[in-house]
Parts: structure tokens; sequence; C-alpha cells
């Protein structure tokens, strides 16, 4: 019996709003450092994940929860 092997695409999520998989090849890491001028609090935002969701390897940002000063 021949074992199929699919490549899952990956989705991130912030603020309950889907964010598109700039490059397949980068890393996580990356992938926030890519999307942090335009979402500054990813900066310090928490990533859980991967959960399979329809499909696709969902990794999900979270707002870190804390006080200022």
């Amino acid at each position: 019996m021949p074992i199929t092997v699919t490549k899952l695409e990956r989705e991130f999520v912030f603020d309950g709003h889907p964010l598109p998989d700039p490059n397949p090849n980068m890393s996580v890491e990356q992938v926030r450092e890519m999307y942090i001028p335009t979402h500054p609090e990813i900066t310090t935002a928490t990533v859980t994940g991967p959960e399979t969701v329809d499909g696709k390897l969902r990794y999900t940002f979270s707002r870190a929860i804390g006080y200022k000063g």
C-alpha cells in the first residue's frame, strides 16, 4: 500500500483575522517579523499551533495580556 505525503498550507491568525502566509519557506518567527510594521501588537504576541483546521496548519498569534506602567 503506497503512502501519500501531502504538504499542508499554513495559515496565520491574529486578533481573529487571517493573515496570508507570505512565503512557506519562512519560519514562524520570520513571518511575525514581516507583519510587525502593519500589526505592532504582534511583537509581544504568543504563538500557538500549529493545529490542523480545514486542511491547513493554523498558527495563532494571541495578544499578550499585561499592565502598562
